[in-house]
This record gives C-alpha cells, sequence and structure tokens, in this order.
C-alpha cells in the first residue's frame, strides 16, 4: 500500500501533513511512505530525515506519477482539483476539508475518491487523538498570547524595580475553547493579569483552574452539542457587547478566540467597543479568517486605528508554528489511519490494505465522499 504526502503549495502554509517522527511506524505496519522532495522544509524537517526513517522521496516533477498511483494521500489543505483528477478510483485523503472547498470536492466526487475532512471528527472521546481542530487550535492560542506580548508596548508581568514598581499587563480572552484556555495559559505563564468570558457557563471552572478570573454576565446560556456554543440572537449578541464593553476598555490586549467549523465567526468586538481602549491597547483577533470576531480586522494584517489601538488579524496562526502544529497534526492522521488501514502477516511480512467500516462513528462522521458520492 502506498501512502503519499505531496509537498503544500497553499501560500503561507509551513505545516507538512508527516512528521519523521511518525514515519517508521506506518513503514513497520507494511505501509510504502513517499515524501514529495521538500514537503517538509517549512517544518524543519529535511528530506534525509525522512529517508532515514524509511521514507521513500520523489521529485517534483514525478508528482504526477506519484499521486496517480496512491492508495492513500495525506495533507494538511484540502487537495486542488487538479491533483483530484489524477487519483485513482478508490483511493483515499485525509486533509482539512470544508464545505466551502467546494472544487475539492466535486472532483473527489468525480474521481471516486474518498476524502475524509479533519474538520468533522466528531468531539468524543475515543476520537479526542485525531481532533486535529484542537491540535492546531491550541497551537493557534500560545501563538494569539506571543503576538499580544510582541504589539504591547507594555511588560506582561509585574516587576519590582529600582526605578520602581511596573504593574501587569490586563489581559482579557473571549472564549474558553481549546484556544482560549491555551492563550490563558500562555498569558498567565508570562505574568499578566487575565480574565476571560465564555457563553457556556460550564467553561468557568476551566478559566479558574488556569489563574484567571472568569467574567459573569446575566445572559441565558449557550451551551451547544459537541462542545460547541450555540449560535445567539442579535439579540443576544448586541446585550452582550454592552455588557462586554467595560472590560474590553480597561484592558491592554483582547484575544478573540470564537470560532465554529464551517460557519461564519460571530462578531463579539465592535469599533465603539474598542474605541475606548488606551493607546497602545492591542486586539488579537484568532477568527479573522471565518470573518472575524473584531470588527474591522483583516486577516493577515495589522491595524492601527486613530486613537492607536493595534487590531491583529490571524491568518494561517497554526502555520506560525509549523514544527510541533505539524508533529501534533501528523499524529492525529496516524491515529486516524489506524481505522482505516489493517495490516496482516503474509508470509513473515506485513501487508496493509484500506478497510472502511461506515458503522463505525468516526469514519461515518468524517467521510465527505466516496464511490461517487458526496456525503456531506
Amino acid at each position: 500500500m502506498r501512502l503519499i504526502v505531496p509537498r503544500e503549495i497553499r501560500d503561507g502554509e509551513n505545516r507538512v501533513a508527516l512528521m519523521p517522527e511518525v514515519i517508521a511506524k506506518l513503514v513497520k505496519e507494511g505501509i510504502t511512505v513517499e515524501i514529495e522532495t521538500g514537503a517538509g522544509t517549512g517544518a524543519h524537517a529535511s528530506d534525509d530525515a525522512y529517508q532515514a526513517q524509511g521514507a521513500k522521496v520523489f521529485a517534483h516533477s514525478d508528482r504526477s506519477s506519484v499521486l496517480g498511483g496512491a492508495d492513500v494521500l495525506l495533507s494538511v489543505q484540502p487537495l486542488p482539483a487538479s491533483d483530484f483528477a489524477l487519483m485513482k478510483k478508490g483511493a483515499i485523503t485525509l486533509s482539512f476539508l470544508p464545505g466551502s472547498a467546494t472544487d475539492s470536492i466535486d472532483s473527489a466526487v468525480k474521481a471516486g475518491v474518498t476524502a475524509f475532512s479533519m474538520e468533522l471528527i466528531p468531539r468524543i472521546s475515543r476520537a479526542q487523538s485525531m481532533d486535529a481542530l484542537t491540535s492546531q487550535a491550541l497551537c493557534a492560542g500560545y501563538r494569539a498570547a506571543l503576538i499580544g506580548a510582541e504589539l504591547s508596548p507594555r511588560f506582561f508581568p509585574l516587576l519590582m524595580t529600582a526605578a520602581g514598581t511596573v504593574t501587569p499587563a490586563q489581559v482579557l480572552v473571549l472564549g474558553a475553547g481549546v484556544a482560549g484556555l491555551q492563550a490563558i495559559a500562555t498569558a498567565r505563564r508570562l505574568g499578566a493579569v487575565v480574565s476571560a468570558y465564555d457563553v457556556r457557563p460550564s467553561s468557568a471552572d476551566e478559566v479558574r483552574s488556569m489563574g484567571a478570573t472568569f467574567i459573569e454576565l446575566e445572559l441565558e446560556s449557550l451551551e451547544g452539542s459537541g462542545g460547541y456554543a450555540r449560535e445567539m440572537t442579535e439579540e443576544r449578541a448586541a446585550k452582550q457587547r454592552e455588557l462586554l464593553k467595560p472590560y474590553i476598555t480597561k484592558s491592554n490586549v483582547v484575544i478573540t478566540t470564537a470560532a465554529v467549523p464551517n460557519r461564519k465567526a460571530p462578531l463579539l468586538v465592535t469599533k465603539d467597543m474598542y474605541g475606548d481602549m488606551a493607546p497602545g491597547s492591542v486586539i488579537v483577533d484568532l477568527a479573522a479568517e471565518s470573518g472575524g470576531n473584531v470588527e474591522g480586522s483583516v486577516a493577515g494584517e495589522t491595524l492601527l486605528t486613530e486613537k492607536g489601538v493595534k487590531v491583529w488579524g490571524g491568518k494561517d496562526v497554526p502555520s506560525q508554528l509549523p514544527f510541533h502544529a505539524s508533529s501534533l497534526y501528523s499524529k492525529n492522521l496516524v491515529n486516524l489511519l489506524g481505522l482505516i488501514v489493517k495490516s496482516e502477516e503474509q508470509d513473515g511480512k506485513k501487508i496493509a490494505s484500506i478497510h472502511l467500516n461506515f458503522d463505525d462513528e468516526i469514519i461515518e462522521a468524517s467521510a465527505v465522499t466516496h464511490d461517487g458520492v458526496r456525503r456531506k
């Protein structure tokens, strides 16, 4: 069985689907692993490192023929339609594959390829080791706190100096999911005084366990299924913004992390809300690519308001930490492959083959296309 990892072609994508550390495990199971030359460069994984673990490295000029012989293909971003067109019927792909990637999905259907989306891994205990959204959100939350500290003109920690006392920065985190909790933990390690808000009151204990203060607003809970918050009405959203404004105004750094896969990010912070923040204040919007939690944020840009507030719009944030983001993602993929690929001993040698069991809720939930049909 041939497992192929092509080089990512999207601008700004530095991650790779497999890191060298997981290759030996796959080879041991009878899988032939082939990596396109330079695929791991952005994540600081060399071709030699892959070969040392038992992978084969193929030239970019051979990409078309290699993809045509792939049984399983792993990537971070959705494959372009032209790559799906090269693949044989019955091949399998594992990648992030949002519903908006219609060209890729349509091409997978036309090619008879079974395409799995890492966004659709269900949030159940058995699937935790495969949950790529969580692993990449961890990276994004960590990065968000570092960006806030880097852009702020203030120290984060309390400092006692001969020249006087430096007061700690006040950091507010909106959204206490995986990214939010990691942002809280990192900001706390840097010494900031951190507070946080989430529409799910159940998040309060987790926030407090990180050493932060949980902000309680007199609003109804929006606990939803799968660990996500339910969508709120505009009336409730307006009331929430009104109640949060005083907390935003007094903060030196605000980090917003609210996002739901395949949906527009909720607007949490308007220009009016951050209009009275002190000059030099910073807002980090991790949801800028999906519509933005912050009015005026632009993915990939840092804007400076007339009053001196910096608004940083996140773009490819996990890819800004490519080594560990790739390491975590590759382990997510290998764990999912454990449900898809089975190995058997034949004549003292392990032979791997594909076995799809759609009675398994993880397989059922994450397969977007199969046998020429779009399933989701």
